[in-house]
């Protein structure tokens, strides 16, 4: 998996996890693509935050050195939306 899209992929699950807190298995995907972050791309210390309306950065480092992804904040909590909209996952 390329880390653009190891990164993508934790984003979206780090805000699933974090607007649904009691959901096993978003907490357990996110940890997941942690792994992949570390193991396959020696990625540390990954953080996301909301820096404006329209985009979240992701914080890394890798190597040694601080570098930084940003990813549309629409695109990005696509995934919570489809799953809060969708009363199977909602019971």
């Amino acid at each position: 998996m390329k880390l653009s899209d190891a990164l993508f992929n934790w984003l979206q699950m780090d805000i699933v996890s974090s607007m649904r807190p009691y959901d096993v298995a978003a907490k357990e995907t996110f940890d997941f693509f942690a792994v992949i972050l570390y193991e396959d791309h020696q990625i540390r210390n990954v953080k996301a935050l909301l820096t404006n309306e329209d985009s979240y950065v992701i914080t890394y480092e890798l190597d040694g050195q601080q570098a930084q992804a940003i990813f549309d904040r629409q695109h990005a909590e696509q995934l919570w939306h489809d799953i809060e909209s969708n009363p199977k996952y909602n019971e």
